[in-house]
């Protein structure tokens, strides 16, 4: 049996210390960002380097040391790429230390607040609601209902009282008590699954599983490809091994888009160091792709639209009606003084009403969502009760309150029972006594933010534990669009189709922390991408359940290590800056990665043909270089972090290929027609190679020129000094990258079959856009034809 210590002297200072000196102290072992050595890992051994490095060591073995060039751009990206992630990892850091969760602890008969890592075995900890439980514990005194649905996946609370035990990664839903800490750091029932209410989500990024999805296709085929190639410039032409390792190599080097990666994690990691200035907290690097293809963003009002302010504005005395006669304001003052609760509703009470301890307690019930209301009994004083209208007037509601509710007030009822009342049973007979008016100010840019998403396409729900005709009116107030499409979740059954109900409804009052899940799931499964705001123990489950999660740091500690996304100003208007941020790097990335992929396919397409005609890879590692360098990387990195906040309408991979396939496609005509010309004109091995070499150039430039459209002062800028630096390139380093003169009649075969190969460009273009224009007119009818049907 562990030895209790005393709830209202906790621990003292020798005690504490010899604790830390035992190594029984809290120390949390996971990192919301990647350690030092995670980073360095990440982005020097992955696949992609593997290849390089492999091709590289051949082309060492046989003294191909100018074909070498392009391990110092793979070195280059290497240390971008660490050092981007790095100066990531200290903004977020820092900004974390302002969202870290703190405790309040008991310590020499003292109330301190520490943050989790300083707890210690024994601690006596003071929970109350919206806390999360950092340690496992034991109750000493005081009643908790927590939530164990992180830990449990059930959504129904749970009521703790003195001798039961607390586990760590579990909220406070309401109530109050003093727990001492059993166990700390990894000995926690946290720790031993994962930490599963800290830990982040696994990474869910179509840019990142796209980009797996091309290295493992293309890993598969680079081994066998380049061994046969090898093998028949070896063997069966007889070509040295300088020569068949040489061009293998090319061929090989062709095929992996090296830079791709590597654009995706800067502009990933530098959208979040700029977010990161804003006081915006990107707590998983992935949810800033994640927001970018939200199209429903789903509310809490309280704290996002509204300030979360409560103040009592006007109160209605209803104790004549009721016919009973009490001291009202002295039950008022004994609950709230009693009251384990100290939510923004509660702290409004407290500022309007002046606590005091006139009557003996006998038993309490704290406020919850589930319930909607908080009892405290007194001794020969019957039970003082506090709620919602619509619990406790038993649904009939004055005209007059309904009218403040429709005006976007809260109403509370006092009401008075002599009977006892229990948690999880129906309130009966319980007699209203007065009717508090709360206000809560709409933010002053609510409706500046909801008019940008909605311009943006983005939809707006509201999904608040209010009276649904209040929150219809503080949309109204707030600029929403359809507020007036409300429902109220309690009257709503369990078996209710919710696709139907969140497809006709904006505003969803009076729901559950479950509802609010199930809300979420029902989009979803619409093919809706759901972000969801929240602040308090209620939302936990909505948050885990959402595409993008976001708390404000006003929230509950909960909530916060639960988001993705904290706001660490609690400013809803931040919010426009994440999507723009998100759609940026996405939108930007998509853009460009059709020029990387370029490469990739026709470097396949032409080793299988080098294979089937016998003949060797045309090109050599050098000249691929130059392209990966000035024809993809610096178009590609000097435009990324351009503002583009366009919506994004389609998805990363089939968009990169279809923009990819007509140029690569265009590519292995012009180079074929050069190869069935020049033997035609008397051109010689070495001139043939240098115009297909040329034409690979022209066509990819060109596919950068028009990825570049519409033109900006940039983006002209860029394609001038691409055109300009690759000319220059091969003027100046000829001989090193073994470019020939070209006589008149390969500069006529290089123009007729460039001409031909962009003009086999644009229409196999707009055979694709005739394709998807159909293909997407098909899925808009049968869309159309389902919805109609339903």
């Amino acid at each position: 049996m562990k030895a209790e210590v005393d709830c209202k002297s906790g621990l003292n200072k020798n005690e504490i210390a010899d604790r830390i000196k035992e190594g029984k102290q809290n120390i949390v072992q996971s990192n919301i960002t990647k350690t030092k050595g995670q980073i360095i890992k990440s982005n020097v051994f992955t696949l992609f380097n593997l290849l390089n490095a492999l091709i590289a060591v051949a082309l060492a073995v046989v003294g191909a040391w100018s074909n070498m060039v392009f391990t110092g751009i793979i070195l280059l990206n290497i240390i971008i790429g660490i050092a981007q992630e790095l100066k990531a990892k200290k903004l977020v850091e820092e900004l974390s230390l302002l969202s870290m969760p703190t405790v309040t602890v008991i310590r020499d008969s003292e109330e301190q607040t520490i943050s989790v890592e300083e707890i210690v075995l024994d601690d006596i900890m003071l929970l109350e609601s919206g806390r999360q439980i950092s340690c496992d514990s034991i109750v000493r005194e005081g009643e908790l209902e927590v939530n164990e649905s992180l830990l449990t996946g059930e959504s129904d609370s749970v009521i703790k009282r003195a001798g039961d035990r607390l586990l760590s990664g579990s909220s406070v839903i309401c109530g109050k008590c003093y727990a001492q800490v059993e166990h700390v750091g990894n000995e926690n029932y946290a720790a031993k699954i994962s930490e599963e209410a800290k830990k982040m989500r696994s990474v869910n990024s179509e840019l990142m599983n796209s980009m797996k999805k091309v290295t493992k296709v293309t890993s598969f085929l680079i081994i066998p490809l380049g061994v046969i190639l090898f093998a028949e410039a070896f063997f069966l032409r007889g070509d040295s091994t300088f020569s068949a390792v040489v061009s293998s190599a090319a061929g090989l080097l062709g095929m992996l888009p090296k830079g791709l990666v590597l654009l995706i994690s800067i502009s990933l990691a530098g959208g979040v160091i700029k977010l990161a200035k804003q006081k915006v907290l990107i707590q998983d690097l992935y949810s800033l792709e994640s927001l970018a293809h939200v199209d429903i963003l789903c509310l809490d009002k309280t704290g996002t639209l509204t300030e979360g302010k409560m103040q009592v504005s006007r109160t209605y005395d209803l104790a004549k009606e009721s016919g009973i006669e009490v001291d009202f304001h002295k039950m008022m003052g004994s609950f709230l003084h009693y009251s384990d609760d100290n939510n923004a509703t509660f702290q409004a009470l407290k500022e309007y009403y002046e606590e005091e301890d006139s009557y003996t307690v006998i038993g309490k019930i704290s406020f919850s969502s589930q319930r909607k209301w908080s009892a405290v009994s007194f001794e020969g004083g019957g039970t003082f009760v506090v709620g919602a209208p619509e619990r406790l007037l038993d649904g009939r509601i004055p005209g007059f309150l309904q009218k403040e509710i429709e005006n976007g007030k809260r109403v509370i009822i006092a009401g008075f029972t002599r009977d006892q009342v229990q948690p999880d049973e129906t309130l009966t007979r319980v007699c209203p006594l007065m009717a508090v008016v709360i206000n809560d100010k709409v933010r002053e840019n609510a409706s500046e933010t909801l008019r940008y998403f909605r311009k943006e396409g983005v939809e707006i729900k509201i999904i608040s534990g209010d009276n649904p005709a209040a929150v219809s009116s503080i949309g109204k107030e707030a600029g929403l669009a359809n507020y007036r499409a409300y429902i109220d979740m309690s009257t709503i059954a369990e078996d209710a189709d919710l696709t139907r109900i969140t497809s006709k409804y904006t505003v969803f009052g009076r729901t559950t922390p479950l509802q609010k899940k199930q809300l979420l799931q029902a989009m979803k499964e619409q093919g809706h991408s759901v972000a969801m705001t929240g602040d308090g123990v209620n939302d936990l489950l909505a948050l885990k359940e959402a595409d993008c999660s976001i708390a404000v740091a006003e929230g509950s500690d909960a909530a916060k290590q639960v988001a993705q996304v904290v706001l660490l100003d609690s400013d809803f208007s931040s919010l426009p800056d994440v999507l723009l941020e998100g759609r940026r790097v996405v939108n930007n990335v998509t853009r460009v990665a059709g020029v990387f992929f370029v490469k990739t396919i026709y470097s396949v397409l032409l080793t299988v043909i080098c294979i089937l005609l016998n003949m060797p890879f045309p090109f050599i590692p050098i000249q691929i270089t130059l392209i990966d360098a000035a024809i993809e990387a610096y178009p590609a990195f000097l435009t990324a972090f351009e503002p583009n906040g366009n919506k994004v309408g389609e998805k990363f991979l089939p968009a990169a290929f279809r923009r990819a396939v007509p140029n690569a496609v265009a590519i292995i005509f012009g180079i074929m027609s050069v190869y069935l010309a020049a033997p035609l004109l008397g051109i010689g091995a070495g001139q043939m190679n240098t115009a297909a070499y040329l034409l690979v150039g022209i066509v990819s430039i060109a596919a950068v020129i028009r990825s570049s459209a519409p033109f900006t002062k940039l983006r002209v800028f860029v394609c001038s000094t691409m055109t300009f630096g690759f000319i220059a390139a091969i003027t100046l380093f000829h001989s090193l990258l073994k470019i020939e003169g070209l006589s008149f009649e390969a500069v006529l075969v290089l123009g007729f079959a460039s001409v031909g190969a962009l003009l086999l460009e644009r229409i196999v273009s707009m055979i694709i856009h005739i394709s998807q224009g159909k293909n997407s007119a098909g899925s808009i009818s049968g869309r159309k034809q389902s919805v109609g049907e339903n």
